[in-house]
C-alpha cells in the first residue's frame, strides 16, 4: 500500500506537504538544545542525563588533523577510515544513494562542459547563431561571493564568472588559468605562481598577484566568517582562531605582482584542486570594501557579502554579472577583459531562479529555456524510454543524504548511545531501493557510507574497498550496513534506545518518536521525503514534512535550527579528505552541529 500511495502522491507533493519556512520575528520551529551535563566518546553509554547529551568530538578533530598533516600516504588511508567509522557511528548522517547528475540542454548547445563536481563552463560554449543562453540551475543562491558560496547552484555561477590560478579542462583535468606556470618545490611544499601578463578586472582595472594574496588572507580571515575557511588551513599560518593574524598567512605577492608564492605545512596532494576551488578566487578589494554595508557603526565587518547583492559586481571570469533581480534573475554578459574572451562566444548567460520543477520544465519545453539542471521525477520514466537526446546524466563524486542535528530536542532525556541507536534505526527503516527505482530513476548507486565509490585514497586506489588492513563492518558490500530495508533491525535499536512497541510492530502511545523533516522546496526531495514519511510510519514514527526555499533550507541547517533535513554532498576535489574536514566542530558546514 505504502509503494502505491506514495506513486499518487508524488503528483501533488508540493502541496500536499507542510511548508512552514520561518516568518521574520518569529522563532525557527526547533528550538535550542539545552547541552548536556557530561562529555564521552561517540558510541559511549552514560547514565541517563537532563537535556541532550553532548559527546566529545574531539578526537574527530584531532584525527583530521592528523590526516592533514602526515606525509605517509598509506597511513593517511588508514586515518581517514578510522574518521568515516567515527563519522558512521554516531548515525548523524544517512545515506541514500551516491549521486549522478541529469539535466537537460537544447541540440544547439554545444561545447560547454561539466565535471564530476557538478560544474557546468560555458565559457567556450556555442548555440546555434544565438548568443543568449537562458538557464535555470536552481533558486536563489545563499551567496555569490566566491569566497562566501557553498552551495553548488552559486558555484556555477562563480566558475562562469570568475578565474582562478587554474581551472578545469573538458576533459576534467587541472590547466593553469590566471597564472600561466607553477613551480612547485621537490618537497612539494611551496608553490609558486606565476601569472599572466595583461590580467583584467571586469572594469578594467589590473588584476595581479597580490589580488590573489588580499583575496586567500581575506577567505582566511574569522571575521569574514566563510563555510569553506577550513580549506586553507593546509597553508603555513592559518589562523585556528580569531585570536591569531590571518595577514600572517604565508601566501604572499612579489612586489611587482608577477608571482604568488604559497607555503604549505605539509604534502597536500590536492593542492591544485583547492586553487581551482571558489573559495581560492580573486576578488576585488575596493569592490569589496567600499561597499555600503560591508562594515557596521563599530568599523567591524557587518556584511562581507555587501558589495554583490545589488548586481553588477566586479570579476574576472568569461562573463561579469549585469543584473540581479532577486529571486527571479540573474544576467551575466560576455567580458571583455577576460584573458580568454577570444573564445566566449555568447554574449549573454540569463539564469532563472527558481525551485518549481514543474514550471521549468514547462518554461523548457515551451523553448523560453535553453538548460535546466532539475527534471521533475515525473518526467523521467518517459525521458528515458524515448532516449530522449536532450537528457543528459552524468557521474558525480558524492551522496545524497538524511542529516540529524545532533543537539535537537528529539533526543532529550537520552544518552549519547541512544541517540546513536535511534538515528541509525531511522536509516534502517528506509527502502533506499525503492528511492531510487522511483524518484531517481537514472541509476544511482545505494549508499551505505558517506564517501563514495571511485572517490581514490590519495595512493591512486578506490577508497571504498576492504583491504587486508581494513575491512568494513558490512564486508560484503565493502560498507557500514547491508543495503536493504529492515525493519527488524530498526525495532531492536529503537527498544535498546528505551521505546516499547505494541503487537502491530508500531511504537507504543508510551514512548512516541516524532521527526521534524526540513528540506528545499524540489519535487525530488519531496518524493524522497514522502518515501521515507512512509516508511517510518511502518515503525509508528510520526513525521512533519517542511519545505522551505533554499537559502532558508541553508541558513536553518547551519544554525542548527532544524531535527532533520535533506542533504546532500557533492566532492569539491577527489580525495577522501574532502568529505571528512566539513564535520569538524568548527567547520562552517558541520551542519550536524558535532561538537557543539
Amino acid at each position: 500500500m505504502k509503494k502505491v500511495l506514495t506513486i499518487l502522491l508524488m503528483v501533488v507533493m508540493v502541496i500536499s506537504l507542510v511548508a512552514c519556512a520561518p516568518k521574520e520575528g518569529e522563532k525557527p520551529p526547533v528550538t535550542t538544545a539545552k547541552p548536556g551535563e557530561t562529555s564521552v566518546k561517540p558510541g559511549e553509554t552514560e547514565a541517563p542525563v537532563t537535556g541532550v547529551a553532548k559527546f566529545d568530538w574531539t578526537a574527530f578533530d584531532k584525527l583530521i588533523a592528523e590526516i592533514k598533516s602526515t606525509n605517509d600516504l598509506e597511513a593517511r588511508v588508514g586515518l581517514m577510515h578510522e574518521a568515516e567509522d567515527m563519522l558512521m557511528e554516531t548515525g548523524a548522517l544517512c545515506p541514500i544513494y551516491h549521486y549522478n547528475d541529469n539535466y537537460m540542454a537544447k541540440t544547439e548547445l554545444k561545447d560547454y562542459y561539466t565535471t564530476a563536481y557538478a560544474y557546468k563552463y560555458f565559457e567556450s560554449a556555442t548555440f546555434g547563431d544565438k548568443d543568449t543562453l537562458n538557464l535555470c540551475i536552481a533558486s536563489e543562491p545563499q551567496y555569490i561571493d566566491p569566497t562566501l558560496n557553498s552551495s553548488v547552484d552559486g558555484a556555477v555561477m562563480t566558475v562562469n564568472s570568475f578565474s582562478g590560478l587554474v581551472t578545469y579542462n573538458k576533459a576534467g583535468e587541472l590547466v593553469p588559468d590566471c597564472a600561466e606556470k607553477i613551480d612547485i618545490s621537490d618537497d612539494g611544499m611551496t608553490y609558486v605562481f606565476t601569472m599572466r601578463d595583461g590580467l583584467k578586472w571586469s572594469n578594467g582595472e589590473k588584476l595581479d598577484a597580490g589580488d590573489f594574496e588580499y583575496s586567500l588572507k581575506r577567505a582566511a580571515n574569522p571575521e569574514v566568517g566563510a563555510d569553506y575557511r577550513y580549506m586553507l588551513d593546509c597553508i603555513e599560518g592559518w589562523p585556528e582562531d580569531d585570536t591569531e593574524d590571518f595577514e600572517k598567512l604565508a601566501v604572499t605577492a612579489s612586489a611587482d605582482g608577477k608571482t604568488l608564492t604559497i607555503k604549505l605545512k605539509a604534502v597536500t596532494a590536492y593542492f591544485l584542486d583547492l586553487c581551482a576551488f571558489p573559495t581560492y578566487f580573486p576578488v576585488n578589494q575596493e569592490n569589496v570594501e567600499s561597499a555600503e554595508g560591508y562594515l557596521g557603526a563599530d568599523g567591524k565587518i557587518k556584511d562581507p557579502a555587501a558589495w554583490t547583492q545589488n548586481g553588477g559586481y566586479v570579476s574576472n571570469g568569461p562573463f561579469m554579472n549585469t543584473s540581479w533581480e532577486h529571486k527571479a534573475s540573474m544576467t551575466f554578459e560576455r567580458n571583455p577583459y577576460f584573458h580568454r574572451a577570444e573564445n566566449v562566444k555568447l554574449e549573454k548567460l540569463h539564469f532563472l531562479l527558481s525551485d518549481d520543477d514543474t514550471t521549468i520544465f514547462s518554461a523548457y519545453k515551451a523553448g523560453d529555456l535553453d538548460f535546466i539542471d532539475n527534471v521533475p521525477p515525473d518526467e523521467i520514466k518517459e525521458l528515458l524510454a524515448t532516449n530522449n537526446p536532450e537528457f543528459h546524466i552524468v557521474d558525480n563524486l558524492g551522496t545524497y543524504f538524511v542529516i540529524f542535528n545532533v543537539k535537537s530536542e528529539m533526543f532529550e532525556g537520552k544518552t549519547v548511545e541512544q541517540a546513536h541507536k535511534i538515528r541509525r534505526a531511522v536509516s534502517m527503516a528506509i527502502d533506499r531501493q525503492y528511492i531510487v527505482d522511483t524518484v531517481g530513476q537514472t541509476g544511482q548507486r545505494l549508499a551505505n557510507s558517506f564517501i563514495p565509490p571511485t572517490m581514490l585514497d590519495g595512493t591512486g586506489k578506490e577508497f571504498k574497498q576492504s583491504t587486508a588492513k581494513y575491512t568494513y563492518p558490512d564486508e560484503a558490500s565493502a560498507g557500514y550496513f547491508p543495503y536493504e530495508q529492515d525493519l527488524d533491525l530498526a525495532r531492536q535499536l529503537l527498544t535498546e534506545a528505551g521505546y516499547e512497541f505494541g503487537d502491530d510492530g508500531k511504537l507504543s502511545a508510551t514512548t512516541p518518536l516524532h521527526i521534524n523533516y526540513i528540506l528545499n522546496t524540489n519535487a525530488g526531495h519531496a518524493a524522497v521525503a514522502q518515501i521515507i514519511y512512509d516508511d517510518l510510519a511502518e515503525l509508528g514514527i510520526t513525521m512533519e514534512i517542511s519545505q522551505m526555499d533554499w537559502d532558508t533550507t541553508l541558513a536553518e541547517r547551519k544554525a542548527g535550527n532544524f531535527d532533520v533535513a535533506r542533504h546532500g554532498w557533492i566532492a569539491d576535489f577527489n580525495d577522501p579528505i574532502n568529505m571528512l574536514e566539513m564535520w569538524e566542530t568548527s567547520s562552517g558546514n558541520n551542519d550536524a552541529q558535532f561538537g557543539r
